[in-house]
């Protein structure tokens, strides 16, 4: 994807592979989701409520990039979740796996050129601020892109109006509402920083401090990619985050991964209460 013409063409591309199947499933809600969903570490369950027209894995779907990452199932699943039309990432891809950024962000090109306006992506992140607790949730209010790359190197300048929408991508509102939910539904939610950085490797004690002394709340290896890419088509943003352990660099802990799916998976009925949520404000 090294040129903005190239790059369009495979969006196209994609966007018709997942437009005719999905039309051929005879669905009427086919052409007609608004709302994107990507499904992080562990939270790819999520995907079991929804009524399936079509499941694409990503090696049918040109470009889309296919993940080796633990409990990433590399598909994409288009139908209708609460009632609503929705396309569904199941499992992401990542810097770590070789994968080019221009890449990453591909899927959410291809949601937006399927007419999905708004986006909801989640993800496993641990935690920096000593005032969050493993299973805490995160609602991203900002970014710090620490992958030092973006989708938008591969795409001609952008408007001030995307300049703009880059600076700013989580949406307010939808923070707000996430934050009403977790009130009502009395479990924790915090709106903080999202640290991103290649991975795979888990961070060393002093790149906690580090993260911590910059303003970061939780440290990550996904996400950013996808926001940028968002706020560049216009989208407006809802981005979780499951804290899944917290960094004590005086006291430091083995992170285990399996602990990291289980702990994103017991967390998954709370996100899912939000998305319930917005979904209903959508509808």
């Amino acid at each position: 994807m090294s040129s903005p013409e190239f790059a369009r063409d495979v969006v196209q591309s994609a966007a018709d592979v997942v437009r005719r199947r999905w039309a051929d499933s005879g669905s009427d809600a086919a052409g007609d989701a608004r709302v994107g969903i990507i499904l992080g570490t562990g939270l790819g369950d999520l995907a079991d409520h929804i009524a399936a027209d079509v499941v694409l894995p990503y090696r049918e779907i040109p470009g889309f990039p296919h993940s080796t990452a633990l409990s990433h199932k590399s598909r994409l699943i288009c139908g209708r979740l609460d009632g609503v039309p929705v396309v569904t990432m199941q499992g992401r891809c990542h810097l770590y796996e070789g994968y080019p950024v221009s890449q990453l962000a591909l899927p959410v090109r291809v949601m937006h050129a399927l007419g999905v306006r708004t986006l909801v992506v989640s993800n496993a992140s641990g935690g920096v601020n000593p005032h969050y607790a493993a299973g805490d949730i995160m609602i991203l209010a900002d970014h710090i892109n620490l992958m030092w790359t973006s989708p938008q190197d591969t795409l001609e300048a952008t408007s001030p109006l995307s300049a703009r929408q880059h600076a700013a991508p989580y949406t307010t509102e939808l923070i707000e509402l996430a934050e009403r939910v977790a009130r009502r539904e009395q479990f924790v939610a915090h709106r903080g920083v999202y640290v991103a950085v290649t991975g795979p490797t888990y961070e060393t004690r002093a790149e906690y401090r580090l993260f911590r002394r910059i303003g970061g709340d939780v440290v990550g290896m996904s996400t950013v990619p996808e926001v940028i890419a968002a706020a560049q088509c216009g989208m407006q943003v809802l981005a979780l985050s499951l804290v899944t352990n917290v960094a004590k660099p005086d006291a430091p802990e083995q992170v285990d991964a399996d602990e990291v799916v289980e702990a994103a998976a017991a967390a998954a009925p709370r996100m899912h209460k939000i998305v319930q949520e917005l979904l209903l404000r959508r509808a």
